[in-house]
């Protein structure tokens, strides 16, 4: 992997009306013509991404999106995509040729809503400056602004100064998935199973972010496959740090593993990551209350080809089945589909999420505990019903004592 993946990034999405100079800012920003410009209104239609370095933050991704207020039964289509786009914005940047009206209340406070930082641009100031009570408006929210023209070239350095100012701090952090767990000079065993799920020549991302993070930790790493565990463990000098395998073989991995070394999953590290463990642990305690009829919503991030044995459409309905002593209903959705609607479900099982942002799994965790529905992820749930979870919870403690206390005030 030679650049940044997706989920990675600080999403930033440009919001505003149809022809305020969105994709005019984007080019400008980026240096090249990536989004179409156009005098025609409703140009741009599908959300348009690009991934740049923007220093000192490091990786971001640009979203430039469809006016919000577009008209007629497609545009109604292009309003509801930028609308989703809001979910996976880490810093908006509303963009107005000059007046605060009820389009930009209505991004302002969707923003707001979702606590999502956010700036104004106010675009064609070679042509007139800003009404006053459009700056009073966006002063009287503390709101970051700028007013430049696209035309100008200089003026980008002056919207990145004011992305700067409005990014939040954790832009500015280098997350760990797994340094805190492992001191310097420690030793890490990753148990990577090869099957036909796998991809040909390459290791999935959370194996290769963990990988990278050890190194980054000063210390070292075995990589084996399920089945020479055992025998790597015996062979090592020391006990390792740390054993980390994937969900679908935990339970082998923990029987394997001595009960004084840490263990837990590549998708629980993801949970942390990517999430709120704490509540993802404490949503997995419906699991053991789950009953015949239930329904089950599987929330995938990406979108693949369900295999013969399929993770998320396969392997975990059978062992929910199993578990639970009966027949639960499963509705899976991919990309960034999701319910507005959580009722229906008794649970919520999220992927671990590799190829979306942290930002989209929070909003779906507060969703689902706004409405009242628990919400887990795969790798907490495959060990909940293969009988680990105290285990591969173990190198978490708050998440494992929230685990228990759900579990024990549902008893």
């Amino acid at each position: 992997m030679l650049a940044t993946p997706k989920g990675l990034r600080l999403h930033i999405g440009v919001y505003g009306r149809r022809n305020v100079g969105k994709s005019s800012l984007v080019n400008l920003l980026l240096g090249q013509d990536v989004s179409i410009v156009s005098d025609v209104a409703g140009t741009t239609t599908d959300p348009v991404e690009k991934a740049m370095e923007l220093l000192p933050i490091g990786p971001v991704l640009f979203v430039d999106t469809a006016g919000i207020d577009d008209v007629g039964d497609l545009g109604g289509m292009r309003v509801e995509k930028t609308l989703k786009a809001l979910d996976h914005t880490d810093l908006g940047i509303i963009v107005t040729e000059g007046p605060i009206g009820d389009d930009e209340v209505k991004l302002m406070d969707a923003l707001a809503d979702r606590e999502t930082p956010y700036c104004v641009v106010f675009t064609k100031a070679d042509l007139a400056a800003p009404p006053a009570e459009a700056l009073a408006a966006v002063r009287a929210r503390d709101v970051p602004f700028a007013s430049i023209s696209t035309a100008i070239k200089a003026d980008a350095a002056r919207v990145r100064e004011l992305i700067l100012e409005a990014a939040p701090e954790s832009s500015f952090e280098v997350p760990h998935l797994l340094a805190d767990l492992v001191p310097a000079g420690g030793h890490v065993v990753l148990v990577v199973p090869i099957d036909l799920s796998a991809p040909k020549g390459r290791l999935i991302l959370p194996q290769v972010m963990a990988i990278r993070d050890i190194l980054d930790a000063d210390a070292s790493c075995t990589v084996v496959k399920e089945r020479e565990l055992a025998s790597t463990l015996k062979s090592l000098g020391r006990k390792p740090d740390l054993v980390v395998c994937d969900s679908q073989i935990v339970l082998k991995a923990a029987a394997d593993t001595p009960d004084d070394v840490p263990l837990t999953t590549f998708s629980i590290l993801m949970a942390r990551f990517k999430g709120d463990l704490v509540r993802l642990a404490e949503g997995a305690a419906r699991i053991d209350r789950l009953k015949p009829g239930d329904k089950v919503l599987i929330a995938e991030a990406c979108t693949h080809h369900s295999m013969a044995d399929d993770i998320g459409r396969v392997k975990i309905p059978r062992w929910f089945r199993q578990y639970a002593g009966g027949d639960i209903e499963f509705e899976t959705m991919a990309g960034r589909a999701f319910p507005d609607d959580l009722s229906p479900y008794a649970l919520v099982v999220q992927c671990g999420a590799c190829t979306v942002n942290r930002k989209q799994v929070l909003l779906r965790i507060r969703q689902a505990e706004r409405q009242g529905v628990p919400i887990t992820n795969y790798g907490v749930a495959i060990s909940r019903v293969q009988g680990v979870l105290h285990r591969s919870l173990g190198p978490f403690p708050s998440a494992r004592i929230a685990f228990e206390r759900a579990n024990a005030d549902a008893s």
